[in-house]
């Protein structure tokens, strides 16, 4: 086995913190907090050494920062040890272990009870979460998709509210009944592949040694697009979403909509485009259909909700189908605006679930009635919750904007989309200003017609820093997202010649 990569280095760091917060029995519960919140820090900071060392010419996995040896080996088979990041992961990559730091301290105050036990699972379920957006064997990336199901059960079953055990156990059984047919297609693949590793399995389908046909194909792509559709969430597979970020800790919400949400769409560019690239194509108009529904549907119920977490979760339905139509345009602009749209979706709504968080444990209630006129109250924690809000709209200069219009720039150029699909898309941003701007003039804005609301305090030092640094990414998105685009160029670029290099071969049969 060669030297370790950085990429390792990173990802075994939040497992690291679990083993010393179960190793060291003698930890006070702030000193549990701030061995985690350690923890949490030194894998964001390695991580930026891995960007650093990120090459932006490289097509496909960065060679310097790639481990590969076998973890199971046996007669017929073997699953490896085998991760990397390319220009679809790298990103994902950061977003996670800058959520991460966040999460852990906006905790500090609110977790009381089984301190231990929860900073242990917030720290798993980065471990497990990062090993998806790394792995590059499809077995290891079930594993650990899979895995990551359970800390966050956890988190909502045990620190959520009132309906926590609901919740998770929905949270629980619809991913993993999705991900179950996906195991299934992973084994037939394997199988007929003769191997689990993803860039072997793609170089055998270019050299023809490995042929799909198209009837095949089309249920592969079926049987992982079912998995990862329920983890985006995709209309009409989104029910769990809700329950479970009204139940979950504030901690919960931010690393659901943060990051593990990401883990759907991020499948499809990962697998479901370059496996199963006329699948892809055949099937885009019904998923931007779906995706289009999603965007409306989502944006439409958002406004009618009375509970501003459950209106900021079923956003995310409305977000995450921009996402999942720029993917399926099957073009640069989309695909990359879809991955930088994972990013904003990220920051923007897990900066939306914190402020929410700084309310609930003022007020212990999430409903818009209870509040009207905290700007003059919280003047501080209002104006940084206005600039979240916008960037959650789309506002130019701000993270949001630059994704949504890269995303429609590349629904209208698309080849397999119509302009109806970009229409209905812009419809959606209209509305998500309706929605948000409804709830921020509920909460904020007026007088202060509610004597509990005339003394709350403003942010204390814990939540604003944990605010702080989601405000910083959103102005540098917004004003540098060539910085963003420039990493995935090269990957993208080379997905998009395999998915017109498909289109041309079907034309020519």
């Amino acid at each position: 086995m060669d030297d370790i990569s950085l990429v390792t280095v990173v990802f075994m760091l939040p497992l690291l913190g679990v083993a010393a917060l179960i190793l060291l029995r003698t930890l006070s519960d702030q000193a549990i907090r701030w061995t985690a919140l350690t923890f949490s820090l030194v894998t964001f900071a390695v991580s930026l050494l891995v960007l650093r060392e990120f090459d932006s010419s490289v097509v496909g996995l960065q060679p310097s920062m790639t481990d590969h040896w076998n973890w199971i080996k046996g007669d017929t088979f073997t699953i490896s040890y085998y991760v990397g990041v390319d220009g679809f992961s790298i990103w994902l990559l950061l977003l996670t272990t800058f959520i991460m730091p966040i999460a852990i301290l906006s905790s500090f105050n609110s977790i009381k009870e089984r301190v231990r036990l929860y900073y242990s699972f917030l720290l798993m379920i980065e471990w497990a979460m990062m090993g998806v957006f790394i792995a590059q064997d499809l077995f290891l990336f079930y594993v650990f998709w899979e895995v990551s199901l359970i800390p966050m059960y956890f988190l909502i079953g045990i620190w959520g509210s009132e309906n926590r055990i609901y919740a998770a156990i929905k949270f629980f059984l619809y991913t993993m009944a999705g991900s179950l047919i996906m195991l299934l297609a992973i084994l037939w693949l394997g199988n007929k592949a003769g191997t689990f590793e993803l860039p072997v399995i793609l170089a055998h389908m270019q050299n023809g040694s490995l042929v799909l046909d198209t009837n095949t194909a089309r249920w592969l792509f079926l049987a992982f697009a079912i998995a990862f559709a329920v983890k985006v969430p995709m209309w009409p597979l989104h029910s769990w979403l809700p329950d479970a970020h009204v139940q979950a800790p504030t901690a919960g919400s931010v690393i659901l909509a943060g990051v593990m949400l990401k883990m759907g769409t991020y499948g499809f560019v990962r697998f479901n485009l370059p496996l199963f690239p006329e699948a892809s194509r055949h099937f885009a108009p019904y998923i931007a259909t779906l995706a289009v529904i999603g965007i409306i549907y989502g944006a439409w119920v958002s406004y009618a909700q009375r509970d501003i977490k459950k209106l900021v979760a079923y956003s995310s339905i409305s977000h995450l189908g921009f996402v999942m139509l720029g993917i399926f345009a099957l073009n640069s602009a989309g695909i990359e605006g879809g991955i930088l749209q994972m990013v904003n979706h990220g920051i923007s709504t897990g900066g939306l679930f914190l402020a929410v968080g700084v309310l609930y444990e003022r007020r212990h209630t999430r409903m818009l009635d209870a509040f009207g006129g905290i700007w003059k109250v919280m003047p501080l924690y209002s104006g940084i919750a206005l600039v979240i809000v916008l960037s959650s709209m789309g506002l130019p200069g701000l993270n949001g904007f630059v994704g949504e219009f890269t995303i429609l720039l590349g629904s209208a150029g698309s080849d397999v989309l119509s302009m109806v699909f970009t229409a209905l898309a812009a419809l959606g941003v209209i509305l998500a200003a309706v929605y948000m701007l409804y709830m921020f003039n509920t909460v904020f804005m007026g007088a202060v017609t509610k004597d509990e609301n005339k003394n709350l305090p403003d942010l204390n030092w814990q939540e604003l820093w944990s605010l702080v640094p989601i405000l910083i990414v959103i102005f540098v998105i917004g004003l540098q997202a060539g910085l963003f685009f420039n990493l995935m160029d090269s990957s993208v670029a080379h997905l998009v010649e395999q998915l017109g290099a498909t289109a041309t071969a079907v034309a020519g049969r």
